[in-house]
């Protein structure tokens, strides 16, 4: 979708995912506003923005992505600075929402902490929230003020067309809590859908995992939010190579890939790993198995019709590429 350049737009990055930034600007046509986001020697952020902000419609790029907590304090400090610097809309763009898993009280005496997240961002001075395949819906009800919550799927819907021309594969849910987005995207390809029952012995160890449908001789994609440790999605890759399946490939919004997830993804029975740029991936090899799709056109979509206050929805219906 070709984008005229609109000059009210401000653009401004944190240090979480600089290359996004960039990518969504050049989409729009408009330079990264002039900042400095820095660390003094105690690891205290330090802000400068040098740009003049009265009265501007300012779209930070902070996803809250590892390290989560140097990338929040970022995120709400850049916001404090623009309200002082009487911006007038700030949009906070974070393409990844860090703890968001940490939705609800699942055990006594813990914390909601994507509620709290949700709190500093809009005590900070946020004016709208801006994000891609929020791990759970109602996070979006934490918020006081407007959230815009994009989907990926239209994006790895176009990845799949190219990637199996001939016939679109099996979708596969890797678990129960996962099947209206799995759903989702198998109805957008007009595919078949399975999923995995997974049964735990105990908290974070599965012990058994049943593949639910017919995989015998499909070609399959994992298809999730998240890409954490990646225990899971190799074991769900080796259940399905058991049952027959031809060949197992995965795809999931976010990458976050902490510890050795790398390494158990390149040793695994997945042929290849999709992933978006939600999360700065560029220390990844350009010869691994996981492979990373960019969403700043997107994004800059999704930007440019906020602040033409057109319709953000038409993105679900056809993904935007470079």
């Amino acid at each position: 979708m070709d984008m005229k350049p609109n000059s009210d737009i401000k653009l401004l990055s944190g240090n979480s995912n600089r290359a996004l930034a960039e990518s969504i600007a050049s989409k729009l046509f408009r330079p990264l506003t002039d900042a400095r986001v820095e660390k003094f020697a105690d690891s205290e952020v330090w802000v400068e923005i040098y740009d003049n902000m009265r009265g501007e419609d300012v779209y930070i790029v902070q996803p809250t992505s590892s390290p989560a907590n140097d990338s929040l304090m970022e995120l709400l400090i850049i916001i404090d600075a623009l309200k002082r610097a009487s911006a007038g809309r700030i949009t906070a763009v974070t393409p990844y929402f860090g703890y968001a898993r940490q939705d609800r009280k699942h055990l006594p005496r813990t914390p909601i902490t994507a509620k709290l997240v949700a709190n500093l961002i809009t005590t900070a001075g946020a004016d709208r929230l801006l994000t891609v395949d929020l791990h759970a819906g109602q996070i979006q009800g934490f918020f006081d003020i407007p959230v815009d919550n994009l989907y990926a799927t239209p994006v790895f819907a176009h990845h799949a067309k190219d990637m199996f021309p001939d016939e679109p594969p099996m979708v596969v849910s890797p678990d129960v809590g996962g099947l209206v987005r799995a759903r989702t995207f198998a109805e957008t390809l007009s595919t078949d859908l399975a999923v995995i029952d997974k049964r735990r012995e105990k908290a974070g160890v599965v012990a058994e995992m049943n593949v639910l449908g017919d995989v015998e001789g499909r070609t399959c994609v994992l298809y999730d939010d998240i890409v954490d440790s990646a225990g899971t999605l190799c074991r769900a890759a080796e259940a399905l190579m058991e049952r027959g399946a031809a060949e197992v490939h995965a795809m999931c919004t976010h990458g976050v890939l902490s510890d050795a997830a790398v390494d158990r993804v390149e040793a695994s029975a997945l042929k290849s790993l999709a992933i978006t740029d939600s999360i700065d991936q560029s220390h990844l090899a350009k010869n691994s198995k996981v492979k990373v799709i960019n969403i700043g056109p997107m994004l800059a979509i999704a930007i440019d019709s906020i602040a033409r206050h057109d319709s953000v929805s038409r993105l679900f219906k056809k993904a935007p590429v470079s």
